[in-house]
């Protein structure tokens, strides 16, 4: 269902350090891109998340509401996971805790203010 994510970032460079970091923390890695945007998966025909310098030139800003979740796998993988984004300089924006009793997250920031979430979700 889901194809990809696009989120706007400031600098690249740094947006693209950040992210193959921390995104190789679940075996993803960028899968193809260009000088503004730049695509991470773990393969062909998974859900993307990209990263990009705005189309229209105006400056980047997070959405009020925006957020990318990406799935921990575990509790352990959500905190590890957490923690390697606070080490990339991502802002704390709520601890791994439990949220709901089938799930389990973690909220930071990015570089430029996107809210990210890393979760693990059990149902029954």
């Amino acid at each position: 269902m889901l194809g990809y994510v696009t989120i706007g970032v400031k600098d690249m460079d740094k947006a693209a350090a950040f992210y193959d970091a921390l995104l190789a923390e679940v075996d993803a890695k960028q899968l193809m891109g260009m000088d503004r945007i730049k695509f991470y998966g773990t393969g062909p025909g998974s859900p993307m998340l990209a990263i990009c310098i705005p189309y229209d030139e105006q400056p980047q800003n997070p959405g009020n509401g925006n957020m990318v979740a990406i799935s921990g796998g575990s509790r352990e993988g959500v905190d590890k996971l957490y923690a390697k984004a606070l080490e990339l300089g991502a802002t704390d924006d709520g601890p791994p805790g439990q949220r709901l009793p089938i799930f389990y997250g973690a909220y930071v920031r990015d570089l430029d203010g996107n809210k990210l979430c890393f979760f693990e979700m059990k149902m029954g």
